[in-house]
């Protein structure tokens, strides 16, 4: 017997955005909503692409990032299970391409709402559309902190809050790149304060790692 294909709409009725979707719209959607299968790594979309739909994360992470004019990377969010994508849904309202990037950060199962079926839903359902808005609004919430911190905060403060943040048993397992692209700065930035992190004998510095030592300290400089 040949195994079922997945249905893409029966799975994405698992996701708290289609929960409450009425069926009368839910049966508009076979044939055109796609269930991705994505490997770490893998990039969901480019800054600057036109916006091919909604995603709608189901299991794993994506991150979303910008690039500036220096080079210079920042993590704006990260897209978990049971969330979506707010600045594809921005880009679909507003009919603009994407102003970030997204990737996978481990093997990743989402949906993706294709523009047609986007507008139909935010304009019929009220429970699809409200769980947008609410979402947006959230991620808004969190952007506006970014902001604040960005503009205000000094780096070696964030970066040891970071640090603490990351931490797993007193070890945080990153790059020196990898923690500049998440506090928005240049990789030797990370690197003079990590070392002057060491030389207080706040952290050891290893290959692709960082160990805690006095994380009472790094509490009081963060």
């Amino acid at each position: 017997m040949q195994a079922r294909e997945p249905d893409p709409l029966a799975i994405a009725r698992q996701h708290p955005a289609l929960a409450s979707l009425e069926d009368a719209l839910a049966s508009t959607a076979p044939g055109r909503i796609q269930l991705l299968e994505l490997p770490a790594g893998q990039r969901v979309f480019s800054q600057g692409a036109p916006c091919q739909g909604l995603p709608l994360v189901l299991e794993g992470s994506v991150r979303v990032q910008v690039t500036g004019a220096s080079g210079n990377e920042i993590v704006l969010y990260r897209i978990e299970g049971g969330q979506l994508c707010t600045l594809s849904a921005a880009c679909l309202l507003a009919h603009h391409h994407h102003r970030a990037e997204a990737v996978t950060e481990e093997p990743t199962r989402a949906i993706m709402i294709p523009p047609g079926v986007f507008d139909e839903w935010m304009g019929r359902s009220r429970g699809f559309r409200d769980y947008v808005l609410r979402s947006y609004g959230d991620r808004l919430d969190s952007l506006m902190l970014l902001v604040e911190q960005v503009a205000f905060r000094r780096m070696d403060e964030r970066l040891a809050e970071r640090l603490l943040q990351l931490a797993q048993d007193g070890l945080v397992e990153a790059t020196h790149h990898e923690l500049a692209v998440e506090l928005g700065t240049a990789r030797e930035v990370i690197s003079r304060l990590l070392k002057d992190f060491e030389r207080a004998g706040l952290v050891q510095l290893g290959r692709g790692q960082v160990r805690l030592l006095d994380e009472g300290r790094l509490r009081q400089k963060a």
